[in-house]
């Protein structure tokens, strides 16, 4: 019995949750910055970074080609960051894919916004004319201060430059953002600032996922010990200033992740108004309101 697997992964494996039907295929391990104080994604001692061997990596997509070639049709590149990659190297990836894996119609990674700065506008978009077509951003906030105490490595301007980088080579963006990362203090500046940062790059997709702590809160809090979470309602109504402070274009919004009590779903700026009365309503009037049960939300 063949029990060749064409792939080497490494656990625990991460993807966005619209990756559901992809082919993960590692190209890195673990997270190139790694020092966000809300992130576990790539804290196991196993998920050290690494980049993967290059001919490993071909070898992989030659194997899966051979198997799976009229099968796969979309591609995420992983772990944390492959844009860590020279456009040459991920150029051959590309290329690798295309040849192998002719059904794929879609590659997407996480990409952080301080690894966009060593790329120009014409490399991203020799890899957006590659296949390269969807990055998934972490902006968690748009807010300076935050981002100081979550060390996350950057501001809204560093953030701002690498989303209108991906946007003007064509690459589509997924911008995601961190409902109560500021705890009580910040919350109204960062609901604020990460509307700003919206408004600013109008992402083609956005989405707010609750911030959490499944393994404790003691890393966080080394830089940010002041913090006091937002309940329940208190988040809402952060969502609340948020999207009344959005002026969006057309931008695909979710806030459906397992960690949200709310769902939410709809097209910015045209379904603003239905959004917002959704939260409103469970501001004022939670047991009307279509909440997740604790039990429920996938923490």
């Amino acid at each position: 019995m063949n029990t060749y697997l064409p792939i080497r992964y490494i656990n625990p494996v991460f993807r966005p949750p619209s990756e559901a039907q992809s082919l993960i295929l590692p190209v890195t391990n673990g997270c190139s910055w790694n020092q966000c104080t809300y992130c576990e994604m790539y804290t196991a001692p196993q998920k050290k970074f690494t980049i993967r061997d290059a001919q490993e990596t071909l070898d992989s997509i030659r194997h899966c080609g051979a198997q799976f070639a009229g099968q796969v049709q979309r591609v995420f590149l992983g772990d944390g960051d492959a844009m860590v990659l020279s456009t040459r190297r991920l150029m051959a990836l590309l290329e690798a894919i295309r040849e192998h894996l002719p059904k794929v119609r879609r590659i997407s990674t996480y990409c952080l916004p301080r690894n966009v700065r060593n790329k120009t506008v014409a490399e991203l978009q020799e890899l957006r004319a590659a296949g390269l077509s969807l990055a998934y951003i972490g902006a968690e906030s748009g807010d300076d201060e935050v981002l100081r105490k979550v060390n996350k490595g950057e501001t809204l301007d560093t953030t701002r430059d690498a989303l209108d980088k991906l946007g003007a080579a064509g690459i589509t963006r997924s911008v995601m953002l961190l409902n109560g990362l500021g705890g009580r203090a910040l919350s109204a500046q960062h609901a604020a600032n990460s509307a700003r940062l919206a408004n600013l790059t109008q992402p083609e997709f956005l989405a707010t996922l609750v911030v959490s702590f499944p393994q404790g809160e003691d890393r966080f809090r080394q830089g940010f010990p002041e913090w006091e979470p937002l309940q329940q309602q208190e988040l809402f109504a952060e969502m609340v200033q948020f999207i009344e402070a959005l002026e969006l274009k057309r931008t695909v919004f979710r806030s459906d992740h397992a960690s949200n009590w709310l769902v939410l779903k709809g097209v910015l700026g045209a379904e603003k108004e239905r959004l917002l009365q959704e939260v409103k309503m469970a501001v004022d009037r939670p047991e009307a309101a279509s909440l997740r049960p604790d039990w429920a939300r996938g923490l």
